[in-house]
């Protein structure tokens, strides 16, 4: 008897669920993991932008190696495994130095993950990618399941817990791979096709406004849980916040449809970018908890929508033989080189300025990001294509 073909949409599923499990546990509670091992804001924010480093590069190159020889999935699977080898060196050493050069060399394999991710879900949906968002779901509901379960376990137990559920998760994920669809594109491309898509006006333009969205996100990432922690917080609020967050994300991405259906991709970027404005100078203003959960539900247009409007949007912009590479570009010049120029500016102001002050200069950053996205006229892609 022939075993039934596992649904490619849960499989993808699946994926996005487990990363985005694991994601919720590292970017609520690892910070503060290092925070705990009596590591500065520097030494933290350090840390957090040498992540970032890792996303600028190695995505487009392994996403241009995936193109090229037509060995998306074999690359996948392969950077599961190494990055999961990576992580168990957590376990054995809490050196800043040590745990420096691990982070590095897990970044180098984990980096690459979402884009290839990203890539896999618009070539399985192919006509139907405004509906990403109900595919994409399945992540936010992970993370806020996790946040608000991890949160509450870590209050009993010892932060270093945490290195153990990553581990078991990235091992559940690598072996799930397996099962992902196996497509290749009509033609091969190459690493350069990536180059010559970043010199593309339009693409240039994009990534341009996607990096001050990021940058502005640098404190809330890479601070706001020691943010919490520092105005009296237990970690079980800390973990309620971000599932407050996640569960506004997730009301917006089962929407995304409809919400596409009414605007335009350019509108939706700079409705988002307003969102975040508001939120970041409302983290500086208040500090009351039911305000900061209010800002919470901003996240679903300051992340949600934006998300969504710029892998669709890269994915317009990109030719069909370099998808791979697009969602590459984008992940590295955004959430790469965005987020390191977040993680290292709040590392260094920190000490010196605290978080309120970082909150109120992040909300300035969004502001010239919105600007940018309504005053540089940034052109709308073209139409859908299968």
């Amino acid at each position: 008897m022939v075993a039934k073909k596992v649904p490619d949409k849960f499989v993808l599923g699946s994926q996005y669920f487990i990363h985005f499990g694991v994601m919720g546990i590292y970017l609520p509670f690892f910070n503060l993991y290092c925070y705990h091992l009596d590591f500065s804001g520097y030494q933290i924010g350090m840390l957090s932008a040498l992540r970032s480093m890792a996303l600028i590069l190695f995505p487009l190159l392994w996403g241009g190696l995936a193109d090229r020889f037509q060995l998306r999935k074999p690359i996948y699977i392969l950077c599961m495994i190494l990055s999961t080898a990576v992580w168990t060196l957590y376990l054995l050493t809490t050196r800043y130095e040590a745990m420096l050069a691990i982070t590095f060399l897990y970044a180098v394999f984990r980096a690459p993950v979402i884009s290839f991710l990203e890539a896999f879900t618009m070539d399985i949906l192919a006509g139907e990618k405004k509906s990403y968002g109900r595919i994409r779901v399945w992540g936010s509901v992970s993370f806020i399941l996790t946040v608000v379960v991890v949160g509450k376990v870590i209050d009993h137990y010892a932060l270093k817990f945490i290195l153990y559920l990553i581990l078991t998760g990235s091992i559940l994920q690598g072996v799930l791979a397996f099962k992902l669809p196996d497509l290749k594109p009509a033609k091969n491309s190459s690493f350069f096709t990536g180059i010559r898509l970043l010199l593309n006006q339009q693409v240039v333009v994009f990534l341009c406004c996607g990096l001050l969205m990021l940058v502005s996100h640098g404190t809330y990432y890479g601070f706001f849980s020691i943010h919490l922690e520092s105005l009296g917080y237990d970690k079980m609020f800390i973990g309620i916040t971000w599932a407050v967050a996640v569960i506004a994300e997730i009301l917006v991405m089962v929407s995304s449809g409809r919400i596409l259906k009414i605007l335009s991709l350019k509108n939706v970027l700079f409705y988002s970018f307003m969102a975040a404005v508001i939120r970041w100078l409302a983290l500086f203003l208040f500090r009351s908890p039911v305000a900061i959960l209010l800002t919470q539900v901003l996240h679903a247009l300051s992340y949600g929508t934006f998300h969504i409007a710029s892998i669709l949007y890269i994915d317009r912009l990109a030719p069909a033989d370099a998808k791979t590479v697009g969602q590459a570009v984008n992940n590295s010049i955004t959430y790469g080189l965005g987020m390191m120029a977040g993680f290292l500016l709040n590392g260094y102001l920190y000490e010196q300025l605290g978080s309120y002050a970082l909150f109120g200069i992040s909300g300035l950053i969004a502001l010239a990001g919105g600007v940018a996205v309504r005053g540089l006229r940034l052109p709308e892609p073209g139409p859908e294509s299968g």
